[in-house]
């Protein structure tokens, strides 16, 4: 069993199509990773939703074009993702701590290790770290046609190789990648294990997420890139099923594992 795991939940989960969050899949979401942190697993959540959340807080039907609408939107659905999550994680007796990144945060090196210290006190102290990028200031995710963090995705493998992660398991409302378009071929089957991101495997990426999110299996496979690279295994599976995220704490996960390239490296460097 891993003993330090990030998850990702993206949008397409937290909230509903359209506008508002999701307070079932959240509600799992928040008893399975309190249950799983109780079985004595280090636990970190990096959580998309912040324009989702806002957006059905100002009762938006769609998400924001301009940059400053996102930014105020973002801001408001940070308040309201925290109080729910801080809600929903005390309720199973979690206690969760907000921590909100930009690109330069993680790229200065006096603030990548000090953001060190501060997960590996949190992690000590018992809590479960909650991050976002930080929509509000930084413009990256939302704003470039780069993507520096593209979406929540790459972050979560950012985070991953910051903290040592054992895994990162990105939670989606897809099962995993698949050989062809689910949506589009019936037979269509899914690849329960990857071991080279290879150009075929890259291939079978395309097109972006929901229409409240930014990312899709593009985002996905660069994460894994990111993360199989520092020798962190990654998981893409489905995150409305709480079965599926006790599946991925075990050795055999729904969904696709990616495999990690090389030894992982025993906690924060």
């Amino acid at each position: 069993m891993s003993r330090r795991i990030v998850f990702k939940v993206g949008t397409s989960t937290l909230c509903h199509s359209g506008k508002g969050l999701n307070l079932r899949n959240i509600d799992g979401l928040a008893r399975s990773l309190a249950d799983i942190k109780n079985s004595g697993v280090e636990v970190i959540l990096v959580s998309s939703g912040a324009i989702g959340a806002g957006a059905g807080k100002l009762n938006m039907a769609e998400r924001p074009q301009k940059l400053e609408h996102k930014q105020a939107v973002a801001a408001v659905g940070q308040c309201e993702l925290m109080h729910i999550y801080d809600k929903f994680f005390g309720e199973y007796g979690a206690t969760v701590a907000q921590i909100l990144l930009t690109k330069d945060d993680v790229d200065r090196v006096p603030v990548r290790r000090s953001l060190q210290s501060t997960f590996e006190a949190l992690l000590d102290m018992g809590v479960i770290p909650i991050v976002n990028e930080n929509d509000s200031v930084g413009f990256d995710e939302i704003e470039s046609e780069h993507h520096v963090f593209g979406d929540n995705d790459t972050l979560s493998a950012i985070v991953a190789e910051l903290v040592g992660a054992d895994t990162l398991v990105i939670l989606s409302d897809i099962e995993g990648l698949y050989d062809a378009d689910p949506h589009k071929s019936p037979d269509a089957k899914l690849i329960s294990v990857v071991s080279k991101i290879d150009a075929k495997i890259e291939a079978l990426a395309g097109g972006v997420g929901s229409a409240l999110g930014t990312g899709g299996m593009v985002t996905k496979l660069y994460a894994a890139k990111t993360a199989t690279a520092a020798g962190i295994d990654m998981i893409i599976t489905n995150g409305a099923d709480a079965r599926n995220i006790y599946a991925a704490v075990s050795s055999e996960p729904n969904g696709t594992l990616f495999t990690r390239q090389k030894p992982n490296t025993e906690g924060l460097q």
